[in-house]
């Protein structure tokens, strides 16, 4: 543990020196967003490495957390810092109560339930014009100043990049203390093998849907993140394609790793960056790329840098449902 409150410390300063070094707004604010989507890829990867299952609408929890936030703010029901603290406890319990029955499905038939859910709640966000704005969004209106901070400071591409940065890292730490605990070893005898782990008196539901939760909890923050930095969220922050683009982050990073989707995000905003300016159809790069990465290195970017970095052996087991 005391290694990673080093590692948590020096990515810290890294994320300081970036916010001096870098001059450039446009390229902080490139660096802020990569930084969010980051977190959201967290939230997905947890969810696979942990329960060994994959969600194709997580983008619910992120667009979902946005507009909660915004709603709230809207209706002055209270502060900003209790709308965003009441937010994120939200979408957690009610991601532990969908997580409740959809956990009971195994592999592609939850992908799918996931999807469908996801969808659902795209469509009534489209549709609700009156509370969301319908297809044209709505805007968040921030307070003045938020936990004690001037909010016009915060916004500033420097400010805001170290506040998306430190998160990450925070997240991270947590999750990676989180994983060493009892809680992490039960998950993972759950994941390895349930029918094993019930044979021994664990009781598979509540783990699994509290896996899900969790990982719902991290992907809300970055959805509070986005609607922070935006000031503006639409219904294409639900659609499952956002989905798919977070899974693909995870898939280039890696899931065996904790900090493997975060290095899948950072891959993801460099191509879409770097090639688009050069090519049009840049996805279809990536998309070789990605079917690359899943042929040659199934563990990703993470698995790369323990074979040639740490000197590790591959391992590519998942676990199964």
């Amino acid at each position: 543990m005391k290694k990673s409150f080093l590692g948590a410390l020096l990515a810290l300063a890294v994320g300081g020196v970036i916010a001096t070094v870098v001059s450039s707004g446009t390229v902080l604010s490139l660096f802020t967003q990569a930084t969010i989507y980051a977190v959201f890829a967290l939230g997905v990867g947890v969810l696979l490495k942990q329960n060994g299952m994959v969600s194709f609408g997580h983008a619910l929890f992120f667009g979902g957390a946005s507009y909660l936030v915004g709603i709230l703010l809207q209706l002055q029901l209270m502060s900003a810092e209790l709308a965003i603290l009441a937010t994120l406890l939200g979408v957690t319990v009610a991601a532990f109560l969908i997580g409740l029955v959809i956990v009971r499905v195994p592999g592609v038939a939850f992908g799918m339930l996931t999807l469908a859910i996801g969808q659902m709640f795209f469509l009534t966000a489209s549709r609700a014009r009156g509370l969301t704005g319908g297809a044209d969004g709505m805007n968040i209106d921030w307070p003045s100043r938020l936990f004690g901070f001037p909010v016009a400071q915060m916004l500033k591409p420097a400010s805001m990049f170290l506040v998306c940065w430190g998160t990450l890292v925070v997240v991270m730490f947590l999750l990676a203390w989180l994983m060493r605990t009892r809680f992490g070893g039960i998950t993972e005898a759950v994941r390895d093998n349930e029918e094993r782990a019930r044979f021994i008196g664990i009781t598979t539901l509540w783990p699994r849907a509290a896996v899900y939760a969790l990982s719902a909890l991290v992907t809300s923050v970055a959805g509070v993140l986005s609607a922070l930095n935006t000031g503006f969220v639409s219904p294409e922050s639900l659609h499952w394609s956002l989905s798919g683009v977070a899974l693909m982050m995870v898939v280039v990073g890696g899931f065996k790793a904790l900090w493997g989707p975060a290095a899948g995000a950072v891959v993801y905003f460099l191509f879409k960056d770097i090639l688009g300016e050069h090519a049009t159809h840049w996805m279809t790069i990536f998309g070789v790329a990605l079917i690359t990465v899943i042929v040659f290195s199934p563990t990703g970017v993470a698995g790369l840098f323990d074979r040639f970095v740490l000197g590790k052996k591959p391992s590519v087991k998942v676990g199964g449902h």
